[in-house]
């Protein structure tokens, strides 16, 4: 084999590569008597067909995976010899070849920088802690209560009103033939009025009559009714008013807690505490670490491999264009202006930049990620899937990929403990809202690209803004809408 350097541009090479015509040769006897170990021909036995026979039926079909595992073996031997570290994959070229001639053929490859890692332990950092209080544990538990609201039955002679839950049985048909239709007739249907789950015009029918009234509720069906033989036709409906409900708030008592599944309103309070807490803690974690990467950003400077900075800046590219169009219900392509497509390339090369840092650390401090926390990473990401968790393991246990994709942010989330516990970290006692603005000033210095969902740039806070402002409450369980008629 010989090797020719034939450029070399900062950390870019460019290898012209020949391989002998009698070494391709000795590879196509190899690949041709393993064939002939299991293949079958007529006349001869398995095992003792003769060389000449199988490169004649095969010797043409077996080539490309030849040619393929040549490339593949003596572009990595060239790498490991010149102790190169690929970036990304090596642009490979065939340049020329023929039967029974060499084969030449190019490499491209971008090798990673040589990183010499600032020392951090200087590194000052302001860390703001926030508590919860009982105030702030309170008004998520009127929250609570206020989601968990039932409904009361009316007596006496109170006409209803929007907001009310009527419990009629009806009986329709279309007025033209007095047809009754599949779908028109219930007994016992609990109905809220002003809620929307029937037909334009059924609810506010019912609004003002009693308990035991009887109404013919008049309506029109919608010329795009889902059943085609009801859609664009008058009917009526005969009503009976059986009972009204009102709303009633639930009470935040040991009632509510046990609805919810627990033993009282003090482990009810303990528990809403514990996920506010676990909330504050995230943000607090979400400033620090963004910090940090600031920090990191400003003392490494290094030159980047292209390819590695041109795949990032189109990966943010098209997320922001999906997301936009997503948000402007558009499908045509989403034009962005200069000023966004320079910010955009600043975030790509510092997130290129603190992934190659935050890779050399981990690395050089010898930071894996075990088989356990890959696991409980599995596990997590099943649980997002109710009743699909089967799918889930199959899909990550067959697609290393795709596990690979868990490892990294587990990776880097483990490089950024181990360096916060070398730098010195102030913590500062502040309010929830001070909290929820120190996420805000984040969002706000790149706002621009809060689509690019990215934890090496420092803004975490992108994909749950709305979630800074205050941990929602625990809901329990809506009840399933009642199907429109």
């Amino acid at each position: 084999m010989q090797i020719k350097e034939i450029k070399q541009d900062g950390l870019s090479h460019e290898f012209e590569i020949t391989i002998p015509a009698n070494d391709i040769d000795v590879r196509v006897d190899a690949k041709l008597m393993e064939y002939g170990k299991t293949v079958r021909i007529q006349g001869f036995r398995p095992g003792k067909v003769p060389l000449n026979v199988l490169k004649k039926r095969y010797g043409n079909a077996i080539m490309g995976e030849v040619l393929e595992s040549a490339v593949n073996e003596t572009s990595d031997k060239i790498m490991r010899d010149k102790k190169l570290k690929p970036a990304m994959q090596p642009k490979i070229e065939v340049k020329s070849f023929d039967a029974g001639a060499d084969l030449v053929y190019s490499m491209n490859v971008e090798v990673l920088p040589e990183i010499t890692i600032a020392d951090f332990k200087g590194v000052k950092l302001e860390k703001p802690v926030a508590e919860v209080s009982d105030k702030i544990v309170n008004e998520s538990l009127e929250k609570i209560a206020s989601s968990n609201s039932t409904t009361k039955k009316i007596t006496g002679d109170r006409k209803t009103k929007s907001g009310d839950t009527v419990k009629i049985d009806f009986d329709g048909r279309t007025a033209d033939d007095n047809v009754h239709h599949q779908g028109m007739k219930a007994e016992g249907h609990f109905l809220k009025l002003g809620g929307g789950q029937f037909i334009p015009g059924f609810e506010d029918q019912l609004i003002g009559v009693k308990a035991g009234d009887k109404v013919d509720v008049k309506v029109s069906f919608p010329k795009n009714y889902g059943a085609k033989e009801l859609a664009g036709r008058d009917a009526i409906f005969e009503v009976n008013v059986h009972e009204i409900h009102e709303d009633a708030a639930a009470e935040a008592n040991d009632e509510l807690a046990e609805r919810l599944g627990l033993e009282n309103l003090d482990k009810l309070k303990d528990v809403i505490k514990q996920q506010l807490q676990a909330d504050y803690d995230r943000q607090s974690r979400m400033v620090l670490k963004k910090g940090l990467l600031d920090a990191l950003d400003d003392l490494h400077q290094f030159a980047i491999p292209a390819g590695m900075l041109e795949a990032e800046y189109n990966n943010i590219i098209d997320q922001v264009k999906i997301d936009r169009q997503q948000r402007e219900g558009i499908d045509t392509d989403v034009e962005l202006s200069k000023k966004d497509l320079a910010e955009y390339k600043s975030i790509s090369e510092r997130r290129v930049r603190l992934g190659l840092v935050l890779s050399e650390i981990g690395v050089s401090n010898k930071i894996t990620i075990t088989d356990q926390e890959l696991q409980q990473a599995v596990i997590m990401e099943a649980q997002k899937y109710p009743g699909q968790e089967k799918q889930v393991f199959d899909y990550f246990s067959k697609n290393r990929q795709a596990l690979d994709s868990l490892r990294a942010p587990l990776f880097e989330e483990k490089t950024v403990d181990f360096i916060l516990e070398l730098v010195k970290v102030t913590e500062k006692k502040v309010t929830p809202e001070e909290l929820a603005v120190a996420l805000d000033e984040d969002d706000e210095d790149h706002d621009h690209a809060h689509d690019c969902g990215d934890d090496s740039c420092g803004h975490e806070s992108h994909k749950k803004k709305a979630e800074a402002k205050k941990p929602a409450a625990k809901k329990a369980p809506a009840k399933k809408a009642a199907a429109k008629k």
